[in-house]
Order: C-alpha cells, then structure tokens, then sequence
C-alpha cells in the first residue's frame, strides 16, 4: 500500500498537479491538507476519475480542510475538531489489511503564525495545544496499528531544516515545538517513517518557501511534513520517497508530496 501524503494548497487550484502527481507515482491512498474547499464544492467527480473509488473528505471554504482518497474501501471514518476551534483539520478511517485492522489519522496541525510566544500570540498558543491533544489522544490507543501522516508544521530534528542555527527561533523549528512533537512520537512510540532510511545527518526536506526564485537550488527547506506508524508496523515499512520536483511544476505547492510503501495488502 502506497501512502502519500501532500498539503495541495487548494486542491481545485492544483487539480491537473494532482493528476500529473498520480500519473507519475500511482498511490494507492493520497491524504491531502490544505484542500481550502468547503464539501459542498469538493470536486468528488475529478478525483474519482483519477482512479480513486473512495474519497472522504472534511473541508471549509479558502482554509484548511483534508481529505483522503483511496483506491481500497475503509471504514470507521472519523473527523474530529481538535480542541473545538471548528477549523477541519482531522480525518480517519480504518482499512482492512493482511496484518488486521489499521488505522490512518490525516492532520493539518496549525501553522502557528510568526511569534512563537503563547501570550503575544494566539495561533502559536493554539499549535501546541493541537500538538498536546494529540499526544493525549494517541496515549489511549495503545495496541493499535496506526499510521499518522500530514502536514505536522514542525521540522523536528536538526537537518530537517537549512540552518539549524538560524531558525531556532523561528516557528516550525523552535526548542518548545520541538519538545511538544518529541513527547507526541513517544506516545505510542511512533517510527518516523522517512528517518527510518534516510540518517538524521542528512538534510531532508518537503517544504520550500514561496519566495525562494530557485527553491532547489538554493535548498533552503524544512521538513514539514510527515508519516509515522506505530512500532507494531515496523516490519512492514519497506520504503518511502520524496518528491521533490514537484516543488518547480508549474503553479506548485510550496509543500511537495511523499511517500511510504506498506507492505499490507
């Protein structure tokens, strides 16, 4: 099972990047953020016709908003409002492998603003209480297989940004952010899916900023986004991918789709 997760930055903007996406990689299940489309509007039509018979969905209009879209069927869909701000931001289901019954959670954890001051600040108050629920919500979970996968905003480890030096203090790569994920893999003693191959002394990226004129070349990233899955998965984790091009594809996302291989069906 080919899992992929993307923060699309508008699915309608970006629906023919999509396609060309699926062309190249065919995924098996894509978990989308930032799909900035209310439910009503969700173009349900195109993305089926892009091979994908189930598709779930939670969204609100120009904001946030997830979505999943599988070519297997699920169940036990779930969208939870983390910490009641009515942002759609959550959404899961539960598939039916060879190993039992696992479940995927697809977030778009808050961005935080610019100050990484809770009393000056109310949506970096906000990240680490989003941050804090999940941790308390996965600790319950315990013996179950999950795979956790999204737009995480934090760039945790060292060279999972461009200078760790100069963004110490810049949200996304701060020591308390850092912290508050550390504590959340620890819950259920998550495997960073992504580090699983790739070493900690190697910089590795998803995201570039919009105002870098050559994104690649100067490679002045972070990684932001992310797939975890609980240890009991660990044997069946057989790769994973970046793909990086698709940062210098015409109308990017600043975020760029990745990937794991689970061996599940």
């Amino acid at each position: 099972m080919k899992i992929v997760s993307w923060n699309i930055n508008s699915l309608r903007l970006r629906i023919s990047l999509l396609q060309k996406f699926v062309e190249e990689a065919s995924p098996d299940v894509i978990c989308l953020q930032e799909t900035k489309v209310a439910d009503e509007a969700f173009p349900l039509k195109a993305v089926k016709a892009l091979g994908f018979e189930y598709v779930i969905f939670s969204g609100e209009k120009s904001y946030n908003g997830v979505a999943i879209l599988s070519k297997f069927p699920f169940a036990k869909i779930e969208k939870i409002d983390v910490e009641n701000y009515g942002h759609k931001r959550h959404i899961s289901c539960a598939f039916e492998t060879k190993v039992g019954e696992v479940f995927l959670h697809n977030f778009y954890v808050p961005a935080g603003g610019d100050i990484p001051d809770v009393s000056l600040n109310h949506k970096f108050d906000h990240k680490l209480k989003f941050v804090d629920w999940m941790t308390e919500y996965f600790a319950a979970q315990k013996d179950k297989k999950i795979i956790i996968v999204g737009d995480m905003n934090i760039a945790p480890l060292e060279h999972d940004v461009w200078s760790h030096k100069q963004l110490l203090k810049i949200v996304s790569h701060t020591p308390i952010e850092v912290e508050k994920m550390t504590r959340l893999q620890e819950s259920l003693n998550f495997i960073d899916t992504h580090r699983h191959f790739v070493d900690a002394k190697e910089k590795l990226y998803s995201w570039w900023s919009y105002r870098g004129l050559d994104p690649l070349g100067s490679n002045k990233g972070r990684r932001l986004d992310h797939i975890w899955a609980t240890s009991n998965l660990q044997d069946h984790i057989k790769s994973m991918k970046i793909y990086r091009d698709f940062r210098i594809a015409t109308q990017p996302s600043d975020h760029v789709p990745i990937q794991t291989f689970f061996n599940l069906i």
